[in-house]
């Protein structure tokens, strides 16, 4: 009894689509008074209940949306991003993919390509990437946890090619360029012709759990072109976020 009425309010919140005060919980359940306000403080204090503005009316919390987003399947993340990330790959004309961290790893789940296909592009396939040396996984590592890096710093840095990073200090030093610049970069680390830069979406406080990124032939990504790209990927991102996000919340 006692779970299905916190469910119930917190069903309510979720199909209300804005903050409610206790009272509107209240009659929108028909919870007695006392209940719904000591329910309310409950899924408050355990974060599923967020109070945005002056803590008077609650929303759907960080922690509720967090739970249904690592519980949301790569089917529905794919649909969600699919429309931007084809256009992003026609715009930029270079290969966009999707990225998320699962399991103290990232894996590239959804890739689109260019429209002209009389052009030759760069396929990075899907799966898992190497933390210390993937633009993708890159973008969501300096975002990580503690020990999230702590697992990335602890291992073997596998030098795939003359470009890769290998030392603790190096990887550490970029993880900071990234948070400063909001995007990540592979300047041939993995495949000798062959760089990518990706850009993190972001979840408010919840974090970054996905990357969204361009790979192409190295020829493409000189050095001005890794700013561009890196711009055009954070905007990238926070449309895929949104999108996301969009389709989180109507689920819960």
């Amino acid at each position: 009894m006692q779970l299905e009425r916190l469910i119930n309010i917190l069903e309510m919140t979720a199909i209300a689509g804005r903050p409610l005060a206790v009272a509107d919980i209240q009659k929108a359940t028909g919870l007695p008074r006392p209940t719904c306000y000591r329910m309310v403080q409950t899924l408050a204090d355990h974060r599923l209940l967020d109070a945005p503005d002056d803590g008077s009316r609650y929303a759907i919390g960080e922690r509720l949306i967090r739970l249904a987003l690592l519980g949301k399947s790569d089917i529905d993340v794919r649909r969600a991003a699919a429309g931007s990330l084809k256009e992003a790959a026609i715009r930029l004309g270079e290969t966009t993919f999707l990225a998320r961290l699962r399991n103290r790893a990232v894996e590239i789940i959804h890739v689109e390509t260019p429209e002209d296909v009389s052009k030759a592009f760069i396929h990075p396939g899907l799966g898992n990437r190497p933390l210390h040396a993937c633009s993708s996984a890159k973008a969501i590592a300096a975002f990580a946890d503690d020990g999230i890096q702590n697992e990335i710093l602890k291992g073997a840095f596998e030098p795939f090619t003359g470009h890769t990073h290998v030392s603790m200090e190096t990887l550490l030093e970029e993880f900071s360029a990234i948070r400063a610049d909001g995007y990540a970069v592979c300047n041939q680390e993995i495949n000798l012709g062959i760089s990518s830069v990706a850009a993190p979406v972001r979840f408010g406080s919840i974090g970054v759990t996905f990357s969204v990124g361009a790979v192409g032939h190295a020829g493409n990504f000189e050095q001005e072109r890794f700013r561009t790209f890196g711009e055009k990927l954070c905007d990238l991102a926070g449309r895929v976020e949104a999108a996301i996000q969009l389709c989180n919340v109507a689920e819960i």
